[in-house]
């Protein structure tokens, strides 16, 4: 976590840090995170009861902040928080259950786990409805396409293998910036620390092994900053989060329709690619992809408009005719 953030955060905020970070095992861009939509929320409420004036020239600042206060925080102040929040500072949904997130995380931290407040306020704080959205991610044709370009690279060896292994293990970006030497096994396997410090082991497939193989003799020796690290910038320093995005974006720029896609699209396409054109069973697919539970691997199976035009017309039904309209007999006199 950015050192900045803790010397500028109260003590009762410290503690909740702490535990994230050792308890919980929370990632260094997690706890900057709980930080940034908690002291946004600090903020606000040392404006709202008097104790700071809004000011132009300065912000609150937030070690004011005591567990005193925190006592006195009520359901209806979190809700007039979510409302600054919609209204005053333009917050997309999406930024406004982030921030309703930490919230609950840090109330509930202080009622049951710390035991410093007796009732916790954020219990019943709703998170604004997120839109149900397809993933963007590249089509089969986009990612060869993409592969094809790191040839006349000045590292072309380093970056195939990086877009290879992103591709076709659906690594998240900070997974691949955090891979060493010697995390590649001798047995084709690579060992991934995801989220929460959480270990999984991933199966190299033959173009994974092609891509290190040729990389490998390529990767620096001498002069590095890092000696354990599997990739390099090109200071020799261990890649970082913002050099990988560098090196993909710059290649998803040249790719046709892909210009306004980020490096964690190519984790949505390797788990599209592998779901929905190798077959891949969603239970694996969860455990190749490190996530936690199985709906949020479940956002892969959808499907194309030319697969349900497929689907459609695959009906054995599909082909029947729709009968003519036929005049009502008359009746007889017999009838």
């Amino acid at each position: 976590m950015d050192a900045r953030y803790l010397a500028e955060a109260p003590a009762i905020l410290r503690e909740f840090l702490g535990y994230m970070e050792t308890v919980k095992g929370r990632s260094a861009n997690a706890m900057n995170g709980y930080f940034i939509d908690l002291r946004l929320f600090f903020r606000f409420l040392l404006i709202q009861r008097g104790i700071c004036k809004p000011s132009d020239d300065a912000f609150p600042d937030i070690k004011l902040v005591d567990l005193d206060l925190i006592k006195s925080v009520t359901l209806a102040d979190l809700f007039e928080f979510m409302n600054y929040l919609k209204n005053e500072r333009d917050n997309s949904n999406v930024a406004r259950a982030r921030k309703a997130c930490s919230l609950r995380q840090f109330f509930h931290y202080l009622a049951e786990i710390a035991h410093k407040i007796d009732d916790n306020p954020a219990k019943n704080l709703s998170t604004p409805k997120l839109p149900s959205r397809v993933p963007k991610h590249l089509t089969l044709d986009q990612s060869i396409q993409l592969l094809q370009l790191p040839g006349q690279s000045k590292y072309p060896e380093r970056d195939y293998c990086i877009l290879t292994l992103l591709l076709n293990c659906g690594l998240r970006r900070a997974e691949l910036a955090g891979l060493n030497r010697t995390d590649v096994r001798d047995d084709n396997t690579l060992r991934v620390i995801g989220k929460g410090n959480k270990e999984r082991v991933l199966y190299l497939n033959e173009a994974c092994q092609q891509a290190l193989a040729a990389y490998l003799p390529k990767r620096p020796m001498e002069g590095v900053k890092d000696k354990k690290a599997l990739f390099y910038g090109h200071t020799k320093e261990r890649i970082s989060l913002q050099g990988v995005h560098y090196i993909v974006k710059g290649y998803l720029k040249q790719v046709d329709g892909a210009e306004e896609l980020s490096t964690h699209k190519l984790r949505h396409t390797a788990a599209t690619l592998m779901y929905q054109q190798g077959g891949v069973d969603l239970l694996v697919l969860k455990e190749m992809l490190g996530h936690k539970n199985l709906g949020t691997t479940e956002i892969y199976t959808h499907t194309s408009n030319e697969q349900l035009r497929k689907a459609a017309e695959s009906n054995p039904l599909a082909k029947m005719k729709t009968p003519s309209p036929t005049k009502k007999a008359k009746k007889s006199d017999e009838d």
